[in-house]
């Protein structure tokens, strides 16, 4: 009874030996303080690097113009003004072009979940023919800049073949698009490889088709995965501006997303509401993030597919 705990703790013994510092060097006085002190100023800078700005933003965000303007690094020197959020939110339409950016979002998360997780599942388990060409094509792809493909793109949504109705001036514009991004699906699919045969071929053996393998085995068993993409996706859409401001242009300015709305207005716009625009358009993912990140980034991956 008393081998597995002795065991454990040398496995631990073993794994601080392997690091940059020797657990016995921890004890020495010299090494314990400085390198304690470096951990305290690294992470004090990595914090005023990462939430400077946007701790500035949220603080400049109930300032006034004048106060930024003069001292942008004074804490409220004449006091905090509320009202630039409420003008903002009134004056600007902020609600709506956020409205509308998630909307976006939601189609954009949706559409590159399904081509993400169906052509990686294609590729890795269902494994067709000519998949390896196939994956070459995928890679290749990746290796051609986005503005390259800017003008081919527009074409295709504004003439589509065989359709010949023009996508632009509305969200499938800019959901198909979306969707149809290799480097999700390569994502996606060296997931799918890592995933254990035998539970597939198991499946199989008691009469489940590949439909059925698809959404009762590889989905619940790609939950880490499936939490990584959705934040690229997601992430990718709420700040994407120029295919955005191609697309819907002028045409329906009731379409706009905040990328798109947010710098149109910003020549004619008080500063103070400006800021306070900005700061509401971040607060929306940053607050996303927080609610669903346990959501996103748990998952045992194969916990679901190993019981009973």
């Amino acid at each position: 009874m008393t081998v597995l705990p002795f065991r454990r703790k040398q496995r631990a013994y073993e794994a601080r030996q392997q690091g940059l510092v020797l657990d016995d060097d921890w004890h020495r006085p010299s090494v314990k303080w400085g390198l304690g002190t470096a951990h305290v100023l690294l992470l004090v800078l990595l914090v005023i690097v990462g939430l400077g700005p946007i701790l500035w933003l949220f603080k400049s965000a109930i300032t006034t113009t004048q106060d930024t303007i003069v001292s942008p690094m004074a804490l409220f020197p004449h006091g905090i003004a509320w009202s630039n959020l409420t003008d903002a939110w009134n004056n600007l339409d902020v609600g709506l072009y956020l409205k509308n950016t998630v909307v976006v979002a939601i189609g954009s998360w949706i559409s590159a979940i399904f081509i993400a997780t169906t052509g990686a599942y294609a590729l890795s388990v269902l494994q067709p023919r000519f998949g390896k060409v196939i994956m070459a094509a995928l890679l290749t792809t990746l290796f051609v800049p986005a503005v390259v493909l800017l003008v081919p793109l527009y074409v295709e949504v504004v003439d589509p073949p065989f359709i010949h109705h023009s996508f632009a001036g509305n969200y499938f514009a800019i959901w198909l698009p979306e969707s149809a991004n290799a480097f999700n699906v390569v994502l996606m699919k060296r997931f799918f490889d890592n995933l254990p045969r035998e539970i597939f071929e198991a499946a199989r053996i008691d009469g489940c088709g590949p439909f059925r393998l698809f959404f009762n085995i590889v989905i619940p068993m790609s939950r880490p995965i499936l939490g990584v993409v959705s934040i690229f996706a997601i992430l990718a859409s709420f700040k994407d501006y120029l295919w955005p401001l191609l697309v819907l242009g002028d045409t329906n300015a009731n379409l706009q997303t905040v990328a798109v709305h947010l710098p149109q207005i910003e020549p004619f716009t008080p500063l103070g509401d400006f800021l306070a625009a900005l700061a509401l358009s971040a607060l929306v993912p940053i607050v996303g993030f927080l609610i669903f990140q346990r959501g996103f980034l748990r998952g045992t991956g194969l916990s679901g597919a190993l019981k009973g």
